[in-house]
């Protein structure tokens, strides 16, 4: 064991939440379907070869954990019954066999809703912050969140300098940067949102030029009223009615991203899009990816999130939610709409060695 571990960061137990029963069409109930359960955390004789004991520090909640649920067919293969939950997370080397890492490095990887993890040194990469950034922004700006709101729109949205560019969901984690990015590109952003306070959010920190909230009686009247030359590119977070009315409004050759349909997945019979000829008269285009897709240039992605970052450009907003055992219910929040900005669960603070 390496002479500057913290041996505290081994002291008590490896707390994971154990997926144990696939949910039915519908809300997920938690109690029925995760599992917590403490096991001893690994020594050093446990770990192989090239492999590294990880300390979990932040864990991603993220909407496309209900399709992870989910026993069919898909663009991966579903979390198995009485595995640790899937899920994206920052920790910290405690313990390297893999000489390209040492203990305190701080590391992204999908070590999932657990303390501690064995990770093999390929599957992880090690993190080096800009200033003013923090560990938790690997799993939001910088990490998956910021990625999808970066091929999305850019790779599949294309938008050109003045175009009108729609995000639904705006205020969560991938719509917020996917609207900034907008602007960065020139273009006039208008976001949906649910609440006064996150319309007001993306207008007064984020720079949207409009926000419209859909719970509003008028909301459509005013989304026809913000969209007199129609929409461009429309970043789709949400689906069910708001991508109907969108679709509505659309301009010639425009482009609809689909994104994903958060108020879709926990229906039982979930609503596909009524006004699909409106893509048949505007010769437009409407087009789903994965993020993973784009694996090979995530770095060259990175570096313009980062720069803008450094230039003051992106701003973002977490919803942290504190410990592990609390990541289910922060799971229901997040399809209830609380959240406004990323959702993270912090899990640990990092140990005393830790080199930041």
């Amino acid at each position: 064991m390496p002479e500057d571990l913290d041996k505290k960061s081994l002291e008590g137990e490896n707390t994971r939440v154990i997926f144990v029963k696939r949910p039915d069409n519908g809300p997920i109930n938690p109690s029925e379907i995760f599992k917590i359960v403490k096991t001893s955390i690994p020594t050093e004789e446990d770990i192989p070869h090239d492999h590294v004991l990880v300390k979990v520090l932040y864990l991603s909640l993220d909407p496309a954990m209900r399709g992870w649920m989910n026993d069919r067919r898909s663009y991966i293969k579903p979390v198995g019954l009485n595995e640790v939950m899937r899920g994206v997370t920052v920790g910290e080397v405690i313990i390297s066999k893999n000489p390209n890492f040492q203990p305190g490095d701080k590391v992204q990887g999908s070590q999932g809703w657990q303390t501690y993890a064995v990770a093999n040194g390929k599957d992880i990469i090690k993190l080096n912050p800009p200033p003013g950034a923090s560990l938790s922004d690997y799993i939001g700006l910088f990490g998956i969140t910021g990625l999808t709101a970066y091929f999305g729109l850019l790779d599949i949205g294309k938008p050109v300098a003045g175009e009108t560019v729609v995000i639904s969901g705006a205020a969560g984690a991938t719509g917020s940067v996917a609207g900034q990015i907008a602007k960065i590109k020139g273009c006039r952003v208008i976001g949906t949102a649910g609440t006064r306070e996150k319309c007001e959010f993306l207008e007064k920190e984020l720079g949207f030029d409009v926000a419209l909230n859909y719970r509003d009686p008028d909301f459509a009247e005013k989304l026809k009223a913000a969209t007199p030359n129609y929409i461009n590119v429309f970043f789709d977070n949400v689906g069910g009615d708001i991508l109907d009315l969108c679709l509505a409004r659309i301009a010639t050759k425009a482009r609809i991203v689909l994104c994903g349909a958060i108020s879709q997945y926990n229906e039982k019979k979930p609503k596909g899009p009524a006004f699909y000829t409106a893509l048949i008269i505007q010769r437009a285009r409407m087009e789903g990816f994965i993020v993973m897709d784009y694996q090979d240039r995530w770095p060259e992605a990175r570096r313009d999130l980062v720069e803008w970052f450094k230039e003051g450009k992106l701003k973002r907003r977490e919803h942290v939610i504190m410990g592990l055992e609390n990541a289910p219910d922060g799971l229901l929040q997040l399809f209830a709409g609380k959240n406004t900005g990323k959702m993270v669960v912090k899990v640990a603070e990092p140990s005393t060695m830790s080199k930041m």
